[in-house]
């Protein structure tokens, strides 16, 4: 049995580690109503604006269904892999890493891939196997729209010269506090809107579909992929309070076995003394 020394600098190590898990976790509970606030706020938005996208473009055909809507032999991917810039967050990183191999040895496993990350974590992980043509761990610094807009126009135009011809973001959906959902979302091309849907197109247009598709298109992509970064970062908030409530939890278990054992430990050492001090008495009185 550890001596007595030891079980009090364990019960110290722990009871420290308990105050930064629960630090953490209160910092994250905070940081997350602000984040849950934005992505519950902007979603129906979102989809909303996608579906008019793929409703409308369902009714154009040949060049005039649009370049973002040209789909090609898949030879080049690109992936967008949005992680986090810390860990202690559970399995938040490691989940999507594990997607984008899975997508690398099923999907695309016939293609070149390459990755834009956003997110040290993944970065550090993914560019020993991948090539990685840039890290924005940055964005998180200074989320905003226009930032992310900046980045999506790059991509649309990546795909309009046909470096690229399929263009996926990988990311955790936020589902609650304690559920993401790992998602392969499809940037470019659109999908169109399913030949089986029931969604009328019976409507006057002005001015006409096409130049509403080409001044939506572009702004129906950057509000996908602020989404689903802004997903991502409620979804880390939320899988780092969860981690960290967990590991307060398990300390606090740890702590309360060490200090029993340290009082069975005292209690044992201060028996010894009696019984050595009895002991004595009874040799003396001989």
């Amino acid at each position: 049995m550890a001596n007595l020394k030891e079980i009090r600098n364990r019960i110290s190590s722990i009871s420290s580690t308990m105050q930064i898990t629960s630090a953490m976790k209160m910092v994250s509970a905070a940081k997350l109503k602000k984040a849950t606030d934005t992505i519950e706020a902007m979603r129906p938005y979102s989809e909303k604006l996608t579906e008019l996208i793929q409703n409308v473009s369902s009714t154009l055909e040949g060049e005039n269904s649009g370049v973002y809507s040209q789909e090609r032999e898949v030879k080049n991917v690109l992936l967008i892999v949005i992680t986090s810039n810390r860990g202690l967050c559970g399995g938040f990183n490691a989940n999507i890493i594990k997607q984008i191999n899975a997508l690398k040895s099923g999907e695309f496993s016939n293609a070149n891939i390459d990755l834009l990350t956003f997110g040290k974590k993944g970065y550090d992980i993914l560019r020993k196997s991948f090539n990685v043509l840039e890290n924005r761990s940055d964005i998180f610094d200074h989320l905003s729209f226009e930032n992310v807009a900046s980045i999506a126009e790059q991509l649309m135009a990546a795909f309009v010269e046909e470096k690229y011809d399929s263009i996926q973001i990988v990311y955790n959906q936020f589902k609650n506090a304690a559920t993401q959902i790992v998602v392969t979302e499809q940037f470019l091309p659109l999908l169109s809107q399913d030949s089986d849907s029931d969604v009328s197109s019976d409507y006057i247009y002005e001015p006409s579909k096409e130049e509403i598709i080409e001044t939506l298109i572009p702004l129906s992509l950057k509000t996908q992929l602020f989404k689903a970064i802004a997903d991502s970062v409620a979804s880390e908030h939320g899988a780092r309070m969860t981690a960290m409530h967990k590991a307060t939890d398990n300390a606090t278990e740890l702590r309360d076995a060490l200090k029993l054992t340290y009082n069975k430990a005292r209690q044992a050492a201060i028996t010894n003394e009696i019984l050595e001090i009895v002991g004595g008495a009874e040799a003396l009185g001989k």
